[in-house]
């Protein structure tokens, strides 16, 4: 899709959906997109394959859809763990190893999710997780779906102030299940996709790898590195360009929309051309537009 005049393609590889723990369906996401004037977005809800065939069905004419999903991933070091999220692109939905995988996570999240609201009941706090489960769809169960029940019943204003350390943040978090990033990344590569480090230097999500380690997952099959985000600094993004171009690996920009659940907007960051090129090329599932 390279082009000689005009403006650069808008491409946008990294957002959510009701199929996990965005506010806009896949439908409605695919047309939000199309209203943000972007050329190509990507659907990557955690740990699920869910809303690609809505999000197709209400393709617009003219966006391209990367069928994706972001992945719940952990490293376990010598003296610590740190959660991570991979980013997989265009990969066989039906890949049998891919699907267990998934599908242990997505009923862990659901039953991480029902302990919550019962240690929140036994406090006496009224959310129904009954409702709970209705709000997220079908979709995978996550903290923004209880986040908004304790809205509903009026005890936070909001989402940031829902995982603040009062509530989900720390009193009522509990650990959820992973997969460990190196396997994550070898199922991502057996299932024909093309696995990315989403936001690597997100510090205020917690401990970041070292990039000795991001070096040791380029060796084991890692793509490339999300590095444009809105929880990256000027100077952390020019860090992971940096890196990436020391280990070969291709470097993409997004905006991680969940709808109303975050500020940032579609298209808020975006990928390069010569990126998302190197993706389609590599991936096993074409990118989809009508």
């Amino acid at each position: 899709m390279t082009s000689r005049t005009g403006p650069a393609p808008r491409i946008d590889l990294h957002t959510h959906s009701t199929a996990s723990d965005g506010t806009l369906s896949p439908a409605e996401l695919v047309r939000a997109a199309a209203d943000a004037r972007l050329d190509v977005v990507a659907i990557t809800d955690h740990d699920t394959t869910a809303g690609w065939a809505s999000a197709l069905r209400a393709l617009p004419p003219r966006l391209r859809l990367v069928r994706g999903a972001e992945l719940s991933c952990r490293w376990t070091g010598a003296h610590r763990e740190v959660s991570l999220h991979l980013l997989a692109y265009l990969f066989d939905p039906d890949h049998p190893e891919l699907v267990a995988e998934l599908t242990r996570l997505r009923a862990a999240r659901e039953e991480r999710g029902e302990r919550i609201v019962t240690l929140l009941r036994a406090d006496g706090v009224d959310v129904s997780w009954t409702e709970i489960l209705s709000g997220a769809g079908g979709g995978t169960v996550g903290r923004p779906h209880i986040a908004q029940a304790l809205i509903r019943a009026g005890l936070v204003g909001s989402t940031r102030e829902a995982f603040g350390p009062d509530w989900l943040g720390e009193r009522y978090r509990l650990p959820k299940e992973d997969i460990d990033i190196f396997r994550a990344i070898r199922l991502v590569r057996a299932a024909g996709g093309v696995p990315v480090f989403a936001h690597p230097r997100a510090s205020r999500r917690g401990p970041i790898v070292s990039d000795e380690l991001i070096a040791e997952l380029a060796t084991a099959g890692l793509a490339g590195l999300e590095a444009d985000h809105e929880d990256h600094s000027p100077a952390e993004r020019s860090h992971v360009r940096a890196l990436a171009g020391e280990l070969g690996l291709l470097v993409t920009g997004s905006s991680d929309f969940h709808g109303t659940h975050k500020t940032v907007g579609l298209g808020a960051f975006t990928t390069s051309v010569e990126a998302y090129e190197r993706i389609v090329a590599e991936g096993v599932t074409e990118v989809a537009s009508i």
